[in-house]
């Protein structure tokens, strides 16, 4: 049912928990009856110094999360705006159909963070003052 890599990230998920000084912080799903992530953000010199999540969720959406965060690290905000659930489904080497709406989580809490980045980077310009 599930890939040996898909396991590997359900028992050994990489940068699991909270980033306590993120930059950016996205979340998707219903913490009250279904699969929920929540996304952190460390962002240096316009690239994802760091990321970690944490997930309420089946085998599958924890793996997609975690696949989500090795996709994104290192990469340029540009870059990882651009990580959609195929690339999470490509990496993990597929997901049963039925799981397959997984992916979507990982891609979507991703995006959510990078846009409060954004919005976060563009308020602090806007109270610049230059002289």
């Amino acid at each position: 049912m599930y890939t040996e890599k898909i396991l590997d990230h359900f028992t050994n998920p990489r940068n699991l928990g909270v980033l306590e000084d993120a930059d950016g912080i996205g979340v998707l799903g219903d913490p009250g009856c279904g699969d929920y992530i929540k996304v952190y953000i460390k962002v240096t010199d316009d690239h994802i110094s760091d990321i970690r999540f944490q997930i309420a969720g089946c085998p599958a959406a924890i793996a997609c999360g975690s696949a989500m965060t090795e996709l994104a690290k290192g990469k340029s905000i540009d870059e990882a705006a651009e990580i959609c659930d195929a690339d999470i489904l490509e990496y993990l080497g597929g997901l049963p159909e039925e799981k397959a709406h997984c992916s979507n989580l990982g891609a979507g809490a991703l995006q959510n963070a990078i846009i409060n980045y954004l919005v976060k980077a563009l308020q602090q310009q806007e109270h610049v003052t230059v002289i």
